[in-house]
Protein backbone atom coordinates (compact mmCIF):
# COMPACT_ATOMS: atom_id res chain seq x y z
CA UNK A 1 0.00 0.00 0.00
CA UNK A 2 1.25 3.49 -0.77
CA UNK A 3 2.43 5.86 1.76
CA UNK A 4 0.25 8.27 2.41
CA UNK A 5 0.99 12.25 3.04
CA UNK A 6 -1.42 14.99 3.54
CA UNK A 7 0.34 18.45 2.19
CA UNK A 8 -1.07 21.66 2.88
CA UNK A 9 0.31 24.97 2.24
CA UNK A 10 3.64 25.56 -0.02
CA UNK A 11 6.20 25.38 3.90
CA UNK A 12 4.26 22.47 5.46
CA UNK A 13 4.38 20.52 2.10
CA UNK A 14 8.14 21.21 1.59
CA UNK A 15 8.61 20.08 5.23
CA UNK A 16 6.06 17.40 4.67
CA UNK A 17 7.97 15.54 1.49
CA UNK A 18 11.66 16.25 3.08
CA UNK A 19 10.94 14.47 6.38
CA UNK A 20 9.39 11.94 4.08
CA UNK A 21 12.54 11.26 1.53
CA UNK A 22 14.77 11.27 5.00
CA UNK A 23 12.25 8.63 6.41
CA UNK A 24 12.91 6.44 3.48
CA UNK A 25 9.44 6.70 1.12
CA UNK A 26 11.28 6.01 -2.02
CA UNK A 27 13.02 2.54 -2.38
CA UNK A 28 16.36 2.37 -3.93
CA UNK A 29 16.69 5.94 -2.85
CA UNK A 30 20.49 7.17 -1.95
CA UNK A 31 22.54 10.07 -1.41
CA UNK A 32 25.12 10.72 -3.94
CA UNK A 33 27.96 14.03 -3.76
CA UNK A 34 24.63 15.30 -1.48
CA UNK A 35 22.56 14.71 -3.84
CA UNK A 36 19.40 12.32 -3.64
CA UNK A 37 19.76 9.67 -6.33
CA UNK A 38 17.41 6.91 -7.23
CA UNK A 39 18.49 3.52 -8.83
CA UNK A 40 16.55 2.26 -12.07
CA UNK A 41 16.89 -0.83 -14.30
CA UNK A 42 18.08 -0.01 -17.46
CA UNK A 43 15.22 -1.14 -20.02
CA UNK A 44 16.09 -2.16 -23.70
CA UNK A 45 19.52 -3.87 -23.10
CA UNK A 46 21.03 -6.35 -25.90
CA UNK A 47 24.05 -8.63 -26.04
CA UNK A 48 27.19 -7.08 -27.13
CA UNK A 49 30.29 -7.64 -28.60
CA UNK A 50 33.51 -7.61 -27.30
CA UNK A 51 34.29 -4.74 -29.27
CA UNK A 52 31.22 -2.49 -27.86
CA UNK A 53 30.04 -0.76 -24.96
CA UNK A 54 28.91 -2.91 -22.29
CA UNK A 55 27.15 -0.76 -19.81
CA UNK A 56 25.97 -1.85 -16.27
CA UNK A 57 21.77 -3.29 -16.26
CA UNK A 58 21.23 -0.29 -13.67
CA UNK A 59 21.59 3.24 -13.61
CA UNK A 60 21.59 5.71 -10.80
CA UNK A 61 19.58 9.08 -11.70
CA UNK A 62 19.71 12.07 -9.88
CA UNK A 63 16.50 13.19 -8.57
CA UNK A 64 15.03 16.27 -10.00
CA UNK A 65 11.10 17.71 -9.85
CA UNK A 66 10.06 15.82 -12.51
CA UNK A 67 11.40 12.32 -11.22
CA UNK A 68 10.53 12.72 -7.69
CA UNK A 69 6.78 13.69 -9.13
CA UNK A 70 6.94 10.22 -10.85
CA UNK A 71 8.21 8.70 -8.00
CA UNK A 72 5.92 10.01 -5.65
CA UNK A 73 2.73 8.90 -8.01
CA UNK A 74 4.33 5.42 -7.93
CA UNK A 75 5.33 5.30 -4.26
CA UNK A 76 3.14 7.51 -2.70
CA UNK A 77 -0.75 8.86 -2.13
CA UNK A 78 -0.16 12.31 -1.51
CA UNK A 79 -3.09 14.28 -1.28
CA UNK A 80 -4.91 17.48 0.13
CA UNK A 81 -7.35 18.01 2.30
CA UNK A 82 -10.26 20.07 1.14
CA UNK A 83 -14.39 20.32 1.54
CA UNK A 84 -17.02 20.38 -0.61
CA UNK A 85 -21.12 20.98 -0.13
CA UNK A 86 -22.88 17.50 -0.03
CA UNK A 87 -26.21 16.94 -1.51
CA UNK A 88 -27.97 19.43 1.77
CA UNK A 89 -25.16 21.62 1.49
CA UNK A 90 -23.66 20.65 4.40
CA UNK A 91 -19.80 21.40 4.03
CA UNK A 92 -18.04 17.98 3.73
CA UNK A 93 -14.38 17.08 4.34
CA UNK A 94 -12.34 14.89 1.06
CA UNK A 95 -9.07 13.81 -0.11
CA UNK A 96 -7.90 15.08 -3.13
CA UNK A 97 -4.74 13.32 -4.82
CA UNK A 98 -2.37 15.82 -6.24
CA UNK A 99 1.44 16.38 -8.02
CA UNK A 100 3.01 19.11 -5.74
CA UNK A 101 3.78 22.16 -8.02
CA UNK A 102 7.56 22.16 -9.25
CA UNK A 103 8.62 24.74 -6.98
CA UNK A 104 7.93 22.86 -4.30
CA UNK A 105 9.71 19.88 -5.81
CA UNK A 106 12.88 21.73 -6.22
CA UNK A 107 12.77 23.13 -3.36
CA UNK A 108 12.31 19.92 -1.66
CA UNK A 109 14.95 18.81 -3.35
CA UNK A 110 17.63 21.66 -3.00
CA UNK A 111 18.95 20.71 -0.21
CA UNK A 112 22.72 18.61 0.04
CA UNK A 113 22.25 17.25 3.75
CA UNK A 114 20.16 14.14 3.52
CA UNK A 115 20.29 12.75 7.59
CA UNK A 116 19.39 8.83 7.35
CA UNK A 117 19.85 8.62 3.97
CA UNK A 118 22.48 5.77 2.65
CA UNK A 119 25.34 6.80 0.55
CA UNK A 120 25.71 5.67 -2.70
CA UNK A 121 29.69 5.17 -3.10
CA UNK A 122 29.36 3.96 -6.98
CA UNK A 123 27.90 1.12 -8.73
CA UNK A 124 29.71 -2.39 -9.32
CA UNK A 125 28.89 -4.94 -11.97
CA UNK A 126 30.49 -7.50 -10.01
CA UNK A 127 31.81 -8.74 -6.69
CA UNK A 128 34.81 -7.22 -5.15
CA UNK A 129 36.63 -7.31 -1.93
CA UNK A 130 35.72 -5.44 0.90
CA UNK A 131 38.52 -4.02 2.63
CA UNK A 132 38.24 -6.28 5.80
CA UNK A 133 38.97 -9.30 3.12
CA UNK A 134 35.12 -10.47 2.70
CA UNK A 135 33.17 -10.82 -0.70
CA UNK A 136 30.60 -8.38 -1.54
CA UNK A 137 28.69 -10.81 -3.47
CA UNK A 138 25.01 -10.10 -2.33
CA UNK A 139 23.26 -7.98 -5.66
CA UNK A 140 21.74 -4.54 -4.41
CA UNK A 141 23.06 -1.86 -2.01
CA UNK A 142 26.11 -2.82 0.61
CA UNK A 143 25.67 -0.72 3.59
CA UNK A 144 29.28 -1.95 4.69
CA UNK A 145 30.85 0.04 1.66
CA UNK A 146 28.50 2.22 0.08
CA UNK A 147 28.58 -0.04 -2.95
CA UNK A 148 25.56 -1.19 -4.92
CA UNK A 149 26.19 -4.44 -6.94
CA UNK A 150 24.67 -4.78 -10.04
CA UNK A 151 25.75 -7.92 -11.56
CA UNK A 152 25.77 -8.58 -15.15
CA UNK A 153 25.39 -11.96 -14.40
CA UNK A 154 23.76 -13.96 -11.88
CA UNK A 155 26.71 -15.52 -9.99
CA UNK A 156 26.13 -18.71 -7.70
CA UNK A 157 27.53 -17.93 -4.09
CA UNK A 158 31.25 -17.87 -3.93
CA UNK A 159 32.65 -20.09 -1.23
CA UNK A 160 34.74 -17.72 1.60
CA UNK A 161 36.77 -20.96 1.80
CA UNK A 162 37.30 -22.47 -1.75
CA UNK A 163 38.52 -26.55 -1.02
CA UNK A 164 41.75 -26.97 -2.82
CA UNK A 165 39.53 -29.02 -5.26
CA UNK A 166 37.95 -25.77 -6.50
CA UNK A 167 41.05 -23.77 -6.53
CA UNK A 168 43.02 -26.39 -8.29
CA UNK A 169 39.89 -26.18 -10.96
CA UNK A 170 40.11 -22.48 -11.27
CA UNK A 171 43.59 -22.39 -11.77
CA UNK A 172 43.18 -25.33 -14.52
CA UNK A 173 40.74 -23.29 -16.44
CA UNK A 174 41.68 -19.83 -16.32
CA UNK A 175 45.53 -20.74 -16.99
CA UNK A 176 44.90 -24.07 -19.31
CA UNK A 177 42.07 -23.08 -20.71
CA UNK A 178 40.88 -19.55 -20.86
CA UNK A 179 44.38 -17.67 -21.74
CA UNK A 180 46.33 -20.92 -22.90
CA UNK A 181 45.91 -19.93 -26.51
CA UNK A 182 46.71 -16.09 -26.49
CA UNK A 183 50.21 -15.99 -28.50
CA UNK A 184 52.13 -13.83 -25.52
CA UNK A 185 54.84 -12.14 -26.25
CA UNK A 186 56.61 -13.88 -22.91
CA UNK A 187 55.28 -14.89 -19.18
CA UNK A 188 55.17 -11.48 -18.43
CA UNK A 189 52.50 -10.47 -20.53
CA UNK A 190 50.11 -13.01 -19.42
CA UNK A 191 51.06 -12.41 -15.50
CA UNK A 192 50.55 -8.87 -16.28
CA UNK A 193 47.09 -9.42 -17.63
CA UNK A 194 45.80 -11.94 -14.91
CA UNK A 195 46.75 -9.27 -12.51
CA UNK A 196 44.40 -6.89 -14.62
CA UNK A 197 41.69 -9.64 -14.68
CA UNK A 198 41.90 -9.29 -11.46
CA UNK A 199 42.18 -5.36 -10.45
CA UNK A 200 38.42 -4.61 -10.40
CA UNK A 201 37.92 -7.55 -7.80
CA UNK A 202 40.51 -6.08 -5.09
CA UNK A 203 40.60 -2.31 -5.74
CA UNK A 204 38.86 -1.61 -2.76
CA UNK A 205 41.05 -3.98 -0.89
CA UNK A 206 44.21 -2.63 -2.26
CA UNK A 207 43.26 0.96 -1.49
CA UNK A 208 45.67 1.81 -4.48
CA UNK A 209 45.82 3.62 -7.28
CA UNK A 210 45.90 1.52 -10.54
CA UNK A 211 48.21 2.02 -13.40
CA UNK A 212 47.24 2.71 -17.36
CA UNK A 213 47.06 -0.91 -19.53
CA UNK A 214 48.37 -1.19 -22.36
CA UNK A 215 47.40 -4.23 -24.73
CA UNK A 216 49.28 -4.15 -28.21
CA UNK A 217 50.13 -6.82 -30.78
CA UNK A 218 52.72 -6.86 -33.63
CA UNK A 219 49.57 -8.17 -35.89
CA UNK A 220 46.23 -7.68 -36.05
CA UNK A 221 43.48 -10.26 -35.09
CA UNK A 222 45.87 -11.23 -32.57
CA UNK A 223 43.37 -11.08 -29.95
CA UNK A 224 43.81 -7.90 -28.22
CA UNK A 225 40.17 -7.12 -28.23
CA UNK A 226 39.15 -10.59 -26.49
CA UNK A 227 41.88 -9.25 -23.75
CA UNK A 228 40.16 -6.07 -22.77
CA UNK A 229 36.55 -7.80 -22.74
CA UNK A 230 37.63 -9.79 -20.01
CA UNK A 231 37.29 -7.75 -17.25
CA UNK A 232 35.35 -4.83 -19.63
CA UNK A 233 32.27 -7.06 -19.97
CA UNK A 234 32.07 -8.69 -16.66
CA UNK A 235 32.60 -4.66 -14.79
CA UNK A 236 31.11 -2.73 -17.95
CA UNK A 237 32.51 -1.53 -20.46
CA UNK A 238 32.86 1.62 -22.31
CA UNK A 239 35.00 1.53 -25.85
CA UNK A 240 35.89 5.12 -27.29
CA UNK A 241 38.14 6.35 -29.92
CA UNK A 242 41.21 7.68 -28.68
CA UNK A 243 41.62 11.55 -28.65
CA UNK A 244 44.67 13.04 -29.95
CA UNK A 245 44.67 16.58 -28.37
CA UNK A 246 44.87 16.62 -24.74
CA UNK A 247 41.96 19.26 -24.83
CA UNK A 248 39.33 16.20 -26.26
CA UNK A 249 40.95 13.70 -24.03
CA UNK A 250 40.09 15.75 -21.11
CA UNK A 251 36.68 16.27 -22.14
CA UNK A 252 35.88 12.20 -22.92
CA UNK A 253 37.47 11.74 -19.50
CA UNK A 254 35.04 13.81 -17.91
CA UNK A 255 32.20 12.40 -19.68
CA UNK A 256 32.91 8.41 -19.40
CA UNK A 257 33.56 9.07 -15.18
CA UNK A 258 29.67 10.24 -15.18
CA UNK A 259 28.73 6.47 -16.91
CA UNK A 260 28.26 3.79 -14.82
CA UNK A 261 30.99 1.16 -16.70
CA UNK A 262 34.22 -0.29 -14.39
CA UNK A 263 36.42 -0.53 -17.36
CA UNK A 264 37.53 2.33 -19.70
CA UNK A 265 38.64 1.25 -23.33
CA UNK A 266 40.56 3.00 -25.89
CA UNK A 267 40.13 0.62 -28.52
CA UNK A 268 41.79 0.08 -31.63
CA UNK A 269 44.38 3.33 -31.64
CA UNK A 270 46.07 3.56 -34.96
CA UNK A 271 49.16 1.65 -35.32
CA UNK A 272 52.76 3.27 -33.83
CA UNK A 273 50.49 6.12 -31.82
CA UNK A 274 52.48 7.12 -29.18
CA UNK A 275 50.58 7.57 -25.57
CA UNK A 276 52.25 10.09 -23.91
CA UNK A 277 49.49 12.61 -23.21
CA UNK A 278 50.18 14.69 -19.95
CA UNK A 279 46.41 14.36 -19.01
CA UNK A 280 46.49 10.89 -19.24
CA UNK A 281 49.48 10.47 -16.57
CA UNK A 282 47.35 12.88 -14.44
CA UNK A 283 44.30 10.34 -14.88
CA UNK A 284 46.09 7.59 -13.41
CA UNK A 285 47.80 9.27 -10.86
CA UNK A 286 44.51 10.52 -9.34
CA UNK A 287 42.50 9.25 -7.15
CA UNK A 288 39.59 11.90 -7.69
CA UNK A 289 38.99 13.42 -11.00
CA UNK A 290 38.49 17.58 -11.01
CA UNK A 291 37.55 18.92 -14.18
CA UNK A 292 34.91 21.37 -15.83
CA UNK A 293 31.32 20.36 -15.66
CA UNK A 294 30.59 19.44 -19.86
CA UNK A 295 27.58 22.54 -20.58
CA UNK A 296 28.59 24.26 -16.99
CA UNK A 297 31.11 26.40 -15.39
CA UNK A 298 31.19 24.59 -12.21
CA UNK A 299 34.01 22.13 -11.49
CA UNK A 300 33.34 18.35 -10.56
CA UNK A 301 35.56 15.99 -8.59
CA UNK A 302 34.95 12.30 -9.22
CA UNK A 303 36.41 9.10 -8.01
CA UNK A 304 38.98 7.74 -10.29
CA UNK A 305 37.71 4.18 -9.56
CA UNK A 306 37.95 2.96 -12.80
CA UNK A 307 40.63 0.68 -14.76
CA UNK A 308 41.43 2.74 -17.95
CA UNK A 309 42.78 0.68 -20.78
CA UNK A 310 44.50 0.96 -24.58
CA UNK A 311 44.54 -1.39 -27.78
CA UNK A 312 46.55 -1.20 -30.77
CA UNK A 313 49.31 -2.74 -32.96
CA UNK A 314 52.99 -1.63 -31.94
CA UNK A 315 51.65 1.60 -29.58
CA UNK A 316 54.26 3.32 -27.80
CA UNK A 317 54.64 5.47 -24.73
CA UNK A 318 56.57 8.58 -24.04
CA UNK A 319 56.85 11.37 -21.54
CA UNK A 320 55.77 9.80 -17.82
CA UNK A 321 53.34 7.50 -19.31
CA UNK A 322 56.36 5.05 -19.55
CA UNK A 323 56.54 4.33 -15.70
CA UNK A 324 52.87 4.40 -15.42
CA UNK A 325 51.85 1.73 -17.74
CA UNK A 326 51.22 -2.17 -17.22
CA UNK A 327 52.07 -3.81 -21.10
CA UNK A 328 50.55 -6.89 -22.30
CA UNK A 329 52.37 -7.84 -25.68
CA UNK A 330 50.76 -10.36 -28.12
CA UNK A 331 53.24 -11.97 -30.71
CA UNK A 332 51.89 -14.26 -32.88
CA UNK A 333 54.54 -14.56 -35.49
CA UNK A 334 52.26 -15.07 -38.25
CA UNK A 335 51.24 -13.44 -41.61
CA UNK A 336 47.16 -14.15 -40.36
CA UNK A 337 46.68 -14.71 -37.09
CA UNK A 338 43.24 -14.88 -37.99
CA UNK A 339 43.80 -18.16 -39.45
CA UNK A 340 45.14 -20.30 -37.28
CA UNK A 341 43.42 -23.62 -36.92
CA UNK A 342 41.73 -23.80 -33.55
CA UNK A 343 40.58 -27.10 -33.22
CA UNK A 344 42.74 -28.07 -30.26
CA UNK A 345 42.33 -25.03 -28.55
CA UNK A 346 41.32 -24.92 -24.94
CA UNK A 347 38.15 -22.36 -26.04
CA UNK A 348 37.72 -22.14 -29.74
CA UNK A 349 36.28 -19.02 -31.32
CA UNK A 350 36.85 -17.12 -27.90
CA UNK A 351 35.91 -14.14 -29.32
CA UNK A 352 32.40 -15.14 -29.80
CA UNK A 353 32.68 -17.18 -26.53
CA UNK A 354 33.29 -14.36 -24.33
CA UNK A 355 30.34 -12.44 -25.03
CA UNK A 356 27.82 -15.26 -23.79
CA UNK A 357 26.79 -14.19 -20.31
CA UNK A 358 27.02 -17.79 -18.94
CA UNK A 359 30.68 -17.62 -20.30
CA UNK A 360 31.38 -14.62 -18.13
CA UNK A 361 29.55 -16.15 -15.37
CA UNK A 362 32.20 -19.13 -15.34
CA UNK A 363 35.65 -16.71 -15.92
CA UNK A 364 34.33 -14.18 -13.00
CA UNK A 365 33.57 -17.04 -10.78
CA UNK A 366 37.20 -19.37 -11.20
CA UNK A 367 38.63 -16.01 -10.26
CA UNK A 368 37.31 -15.07 -7.36
CA UNK A 369 38.18 -18.17 -6.12
CA UNK A 370 41.76 -18.12 -6.52
CA UNK A 371 41.15 -14.27 -5.00
CA UNK A 372 39.57 -15.67 -1.86
CA UNK A 373 41.92 -18.82 -1.57
CA UNK A 374 44.45 -15.74 -2.12
CA UNK A 375 43.19 -13.76 0.92
CA UNK A 376 42.05 -17.18 2.93
CA UNK A 377 46.35 -17.28 3.41
CA UNK A 378 46.56 -13.71 4.83
CA UNK A 379 46.80 -11.96 1.02
CA UNK A 380 50.44 -12.13 1.29
CA UNK A 381 52.39 -9.17 -0.74
CA UNK A 382 55.34 -9.21 -2.21
CA UNK A 383 57.53 -6.50 -0.53
CA UNK A 384 60.40 -6.20 -2.77
CA UNK A 385 58.44 -4.38 -5.61
CA UNK A 386 58.29 -0.95 -6.57
CA UNK A 387 56.23 0.72 -9.12
CA UNK A 388 55.95 4.82 -8.00
CA UNK A 389 52.63 5.67 -7.10
CA UNK A 390 51.76 2.50 -8.19
CA UNK A 391 53.69 -0.30 -5.69
CA UNK A 392 50.47 -0.92 -2.88
CA UNK A 393 49.00 -2.10 -5.97
CA UNK A 394 52.22 -3.98 -7.90
CA UNK A 395 52.72 -5.88 -4.54
CA UNK A 396 49.45 -6.93 -3.31
CA UNK A 397 48.42 -8.33 -7.00
CA UNK A 398 52.46 -9.40 -7.17
CA UNK A 399 51.47 -11.78 -4.41
CA UNK A 400 48.38 -12.91 -5.76
CA UNK A 401 50.04 -14.09 -8.42
CA UNK A 402 52.93 -15.40 -6.53
CA UNK A 403 50.39 -17.64 -4.80
CA UNK A 404 48.89 -18.91 -7.59
CA UNK A 405 52.48 -19.91 -8.99
CA UNK A 406 52.16 -17.00 -11.79
CA UNK A 407 55.27 -16.14 -13.16
CA UNK A 408 56.93 -12.83 -14.69
CA UNK A 409 54.81 -10.15 -13.29
CA UNK A 410 56.04 -7.27 -14.51
CA UNK A 411 59.55 -8.15 -15.43
CA UNK A 412 58.72 -7.07 -19.11
CA UNK A 413 59.12 -3.15 -17.29
CA UNK A 414 62.57 -2.89 -19.65
CA UNK A 415 60.59 -3.41 -22.58
CA UNK A 416 57.73 -0.77 -21.44
CA UNK A 417 61.12 1.71 -21.59
CA UNK A 418 62.29 0.05 -24.94
CA UNK A 419 59.31 1.74 -26.06
CA UNK A 420 59.06 4.77 -24.42
CA UNK A 421 59.31 7.11 -27.43
CA UNK A 422 60.42 9.85 -25.53
CA UNK A 423 63.24 8.02 -24.18
CA UNK A 424 64.42 6.54 -27.02
CA UNK A 425 65.02 10.13 -29.05
CA UNK A 426 66.64 11.81 -26.18
CA UNK A 427 68.70 8.82 -25.47
CA UNK A 428 69.69 8.87 -29.67
CA UNK A 429 70.35 12.76 -29.40
CA UNK A 430 72.52 12.59 -26.21
CA UNK A 431 74.89 9.86 -27.31
CA UNK A 432 74.99 11.54 -30.71
CA UNK A 433 75.77 14.86 -28.78
CA UNK A 434 78.30 13.47 -26.34
CA UNK A 435 79.94 11.24 -29.87
CA UNK A 436 80.48 14.58 -31.38
CA UNK A 437 81.84 17.35 -28.75
CA UNK A 438 82.18 15.16 -25.85
CA UNK A 439 81.67 17.09 -22.77
CA UNK A 440 82.50 20.54 -24.24
CA UNK A 441 79.92 23.00 -23.00
CA UNK A 442 77.97 24.96 -25.47
CA UNK A 443 75.37 27.58 -25.75
CA UNK A 444 71.55 26.09 -26.95
CA UNK A 445 72.43 28.60 -30.19
CA UNK A 446 76.43 27.09 -30.69
CA UNK A 447 74.53 23.42 -30.81
CA UNK A 448 71.40 24.39 -32.63
CA UNK A 449 73.83 25.79 -35.10
CA UNK A 450 75.89 22.52 -35.33
CA UNK A 451 72.79 20.36 -36.90
CA UNK A 452 72.44 23.04 -39.89
CA UNK A 453 72.90 20.68 -43.09
CA UNK A 454 75.46 21.00 -44.87
CA UNK A 455 76.38 21.30 -48.51
CA UNK A 456 78.91 18.54 -49.76
CA UNK A 457 78.59 19.49 -53.51
CA UNK A 458 75.18 19.22 -55.03
CA UNK A 459 74.38 16.85 -51.83
CA UNK A 460 73.08 17.82 -48.66
CA UNK A 461 74.36 16.29 -45.41
CA UNK A 462 72.78 16.08 -41.64
CA UNK A 463 75.67 16.01 -39.50
CA UNK A 464 73.33 14.62 -36.89
CA UNK A 465 72.28 11.62 -38.81
CA UNK A 466 68.65 12.49 -37.74
CA UNK A 467 69.51 12.29 -34.06
CA UNK A 468 69.28 16.13 -33.15
CA UNK A 469 66.03 16.26 -30.95
CA UNK A 470 63.01 18.25 -32.25
CA UNK A 471 59.72 19.62 -31.55
CA UNK A 472 56.70 17.76 -30.71
CA UNK A 473 55.52 18.73 -34.70
CA UNK A 474 58.54 17.22 -35.56
CA UNK A 475 61.17 20.04 -36.25
CA UNK A 476 64.08 21.54 -35.65
CA UNK A 477 63.91 23.79 -32.75
CA UNK A 478 65.08 27.30 -32.51
CA UNK A 479 67.45 28.42 -30.19
CA UNK A 480 65.17 29.66 -27.36
CA UNK A 481 62.98 26.49 -27.84
CA UNK A 482 66.23 24.04 -27.37
CA UNK A 483 66.96 25.85 -24.62
CA UNK A 484 64.42 25.33 -22.72
CA UNK A 485 63.89 21.86 -23.92
CA UNK A 486 67.43 21.58 -22.34
CA UNK A 487 66.64 23.19 -19.11
CA UNK A 488 63.92 20.54 -18.98
CA UNK A 489 65.92 17.78 -19.25
CA UNK A 490 69.09 18.63 -16.82
CA UNK A 491 70.06 16.15 -14.42
CA UNK A 492 68.03 13.67 -15.90
CA UNK A 493 69.48 10.20 -16.97
CA UNK A 494 68.91 9.08 -20.11
CA UNK A 495 70.10 5.13 -20.46
CA UNK A 496 74.55 6.03 -19.53
CA UNK A 497 74.18 10.03 -20.35
CA UNK A 498 72.89 13.07 -18.63
CA UNK A 499 72.50 16.87 -19.41
CA UNK A 500 74.22 19.15 -17.59
CA UNK A 501 73.56 22.76 -17.13
CA UNK A 502 75.58 26.16 -15.57
CA UNK A 503 76.63 29.31 -16.66
CA UNK A 504 79.55 30.32 -19.01
CA UNK A 505 82.96 31.60 -17.94
CA UNK A 506 81.55 35.52 -17.34
CA UNK A 507 78.33 33.97 -16.11
CA UNK A 508 75.96 35.73 -18.58
CA UNK A 509 74.82 32.67 -20.40
CA UNK A 510 73.53 29.41 -19.97
CA UNK A 511 75.81 26.36 -21.25
CA UNK A 512 74.98 23.10 -21.55
CA UNK A 513 76.73 19.55 -22.08
CA UNK A 514 76.60 15.75 -21.75
CA UNK A 515 78.80 13.68 -19.20
CA UNK A 516 78.82 10.07 -19.76
CA UNK A 517 79.24 7.48 -17.27
CA UNK A 518 79.18 3.70 -18.54
CA UNK A 519 77.06 1.36 -16.60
Amino acid sequence: MSTRLQIGSGPETIRVLKAALVDGLLPDTYVSAGSLVHMEAVSGGLPTAADEDSPLPISASTLNPAGLAGLLAEHAYVYKLKTRKDDKGNPEPYEDEVTPPRDILSSVLAGKTWPGVPPLRGIIGAPVLRRDGTLLQQPGYDPQTGLYLAAKVALPPVPDQPTPEQVRDARTFLLGRFLRDFPWASAADRANYVALLATPILRHFTRSLTPFALIDATMPSSGKTILTAGPGMLYGQRVMTWAYSDEELRKSITAVLAEQVGVVIWDNLAEGTVIDSPVLAQLVTSGVWSDRQLGASRNVATVNDRLWMATGNNLQVGGDMASRTVRVHLDPDMPRPELRDQAGFGIPHLDQWITDPTNQLTVLWHLLVLVLDWTRQGAPRVSGLSMRQFTPWAQALGGFLAHHGIDGFLTNAADVREIDEDETRWRAFLTCWHDRHSNRPMTAADLRRDAEPMQIGSDTHDPWDGQFITTHNGRLPNPLQLGRLLTGQAGRWRGEHVVRAGKNDRGDRSVFWVEHHQG
